[in-house]
């Protein structure tokens, strides 16, 4: 197993890896909106939260080996199901390929952001 790591998206906020790799798979931990240098929350509203965890996203599995288009399962974590049509809005623009997905609403994501999603990928 292979452990990823990456400046361009936020540290892991706990005890875990922003990525790993096994078996030519990518696992990825939750990205939330988190500004990398920073560690600043991106933004208050669902648009600018979910632009910010897709550029993570982007980030961990270009380390990784990985891309957009490589990504074969989502999980995705709203703290409001009321923003579902804005995130999927925002999700199409940079996960087109349609890869299997489930999407919860949850109570409260670390930080009290509004948006979660972690991804299975290929390697590249």
């Amino acid at each position: 197993m292979e452990k990823i790591y990456t400046n361009k998206a936020p540290d892991a906020i706990g005890p875990y890896s922003q990525a790993v790799v096994s078996g030519g798979l990518i696992y990825t931990s939750g990205q939330i909106a988190i500004v990398p240098a920073s560690g600043n929350v991106e933004a208050s509203d669902i648009e600018g939260q979910t632009h910010q965890v897709m550029k993570n996203l982007g980030e961990v599995l270009k380390e990784a080996g990985g891309s957009y288009e490589t990504i074969i399962k989502t999980t995705c974590f709203l703290a409001d199901m009321n923003d579902f049509a804005t995130f999927n809005e925002i999700y199409a623009q940079y996960i087109t390929g349609k890869p299997a997905r489930s999407c919860v609403a949850v109570k409260t994501l670390p930080k009290n952001v509004l948006v979660e999603v972690e991804v299975i990928a290929e390697k590249n």
